[in-house]
């Protein structure tokens, strides 16, 4: 039976996160959660692709725009055909020859290109009855490893390689399946440190977080040392001596500066400091990594492809591996680092700091421990609790743990309700603003 695409809809989505300063951090003071939200139209009676690509407002027009560039590289294709060549299908979506000048593989055409390529990995796992994380763990590896597309990587991971690190779990898969199942993925709070709140809202959901059973929070630093250690005292003196912190600066300081900047923080015993400097900078990371050790770093959120992720490995530049669903291309650009992170023995932790995120991301760590690694050491989700009640499938988590999700796709569906509300600029929230 074939699923062909029959079209591709495109819509700017925007919460105005912006009035209550949720999300808000040194880089970026007050941004509106957004979506670039994509549609794919199949014949399939009953099921159509669903998939976004995350911003945090202004902009997220130019995302839709570039969907719609890219829309006519899918239509019509039949998925059902194209299940047999996921990396040639990837290439087909992120590779057209003049589009690839305005990128390449990098920028506002490879979120617009997530967007499409996790839309339909949702229409595959829907159509397999399968949430997307279960459709991974049951291909063999080599079915996975042909997802991939491993150009500009061999020097670091080949598909022998790959290949052998699938096989490697394959015996333990029923057993590491059946406890993911009942356990989940362990997860850290975001939402008690947004750096737009006062110290008193601090402590307060810092509070709250504790009596809800976390143990590992995050907070946002980087514009006054003085505050930030205001804020990083009350967070440790609420959360105690045994939780985990860990910073994360958003790339505001200069490379001298981020290791400065936390050894006046390293008394609180953050485990990691996320983004200190620009996100291309590898060499910086590297310093940054030898000199505060044994605080990590934690980066790769605004890391736009798999060379990127290549090189921060190669050079010991990260101690995590922070993976965003739609920076990188898709599912299978996520495989690539996803692998590559555990040839090098990096803990992938997702980024989920945003609208969505969580719902894609915990699909990605549930492979990875079923698949892959069959450990919780060291591994976790990010896990912000704004704007979930807009997915059909929100992503839920119960004692710090994300509740592993059963229904088919990639649960990144949208309501309608929501879809009409926040259009942006006519939606209702919107036009009566």
């Amino acid at each position: 039976m074939t699923m062909r695409v029959t079209g591709v809809e495109a819509t700017d989505i925007r919460f105005p996160t912006s009035r209550s300063l949720d999300g808000s951090d040194a880089m970026n003071p007050a941004p509106d959660y957004s979506a670039a939200y994509v549609t794919l139209r199949t014949d399939r009676e009953g099921i159509d692709g669903h998939g976004f690509t995350f911003t945090i407002g202004r902009g997220n027009e130019l995302c839709v725009a570039a969907i719609r560039s890219l829309a006519p590289l899918i239509e019509g294709v039949d998925l059902d055909e194209a299940r047999h060549d996921l990396a040639g299908l990837w290439r087909r979506i992120v590779g057209d020859s003049q589009l690839r000048w305005v990128g390449p593989e990098k920028g506002v055409i490879h979120l617009a290109s997530a967007a499409i390529v996790n839309a339909v990995w949702d229409a595959l796992a829907k159509a397999a009855g399968k949430p997307l994380w279960k459709y991974l763990v049951d291909m063999t590896p080599e079915e996975l490893v042909s997802c991939v597309d491993f150009r500009h990587i061999t020097d670091a991971l080949t598909p022998e390689e790959a290949t052998e690190l699938l096989r490697q779990g394959v015996e333990d898969k029923p057993r590491r399946e059946r406890e993911i199942r009942e356990l989940g993925v362990p997860a850290y709070t975001t939402s008690v440190g947004w750096l737009g709140y006062d110290e008193e809202k601090v402590r307060e959901l810092c509070r709250e977080g504790v009596a809800e059973g976390w143990s590992h929070f995050k907070l946002k630093v980087g514009q006054d040392l003085a505050t930030d250690r205001r804020r990083a005292a009350i967070l440790r003196e609420e959360a105690g001596p045994d939780a985990t912190l860990m910073f994360d600066a958003n790339q505001v300081w200069e490379v001298d500066e981020a290791i400065d900047w936390m050894r006046g923080l390293e008394e609180f015993h953050p485990l990691w400091i996320e983004e200190p400097i620009n996100p291309d900078d590898v060499l910086g990371h590297a310093r940054i990594s030898r000199e505060l050790a044994p605080i990590g770093v934690a980066t790769g959120e605004h890391a736009h492809n798999r060379v990127m992720f290549k090189q921060f490995l190669q050079s010991d530049a990260m101690q995590f591996c922070q993976i965003d669903a739609c920076r990188l291309g898709g599912v299978n650009e996520a495989l690539a680092v996803i692998l590559l992170a555990r040839k090098h023995d990096v803990p992938v932790c997702p980024h989920a700091g945003g609208v969505g995120l969580c719902e894609y991301v915990q699909h990605l760590a549930t492979f990875d421990y079923v698949a892959l690694t069959g450990t919780r050491e060291r591994r976790l989700i990010e896990y912000v609790d704004h704007l979930h009640e807009h997915f059909l499938d929100p992503a839920r988590v119960e004692n710090a743990h994300y509740v592993t999700p059963t229904m088919p796709g990639y649960s990144a569906e949208m309501h309608p309700s929501t879809l009409e509300r926040f259009r942006f600029p006519d939606g209702p929230e919107w036009s009566t603003a």
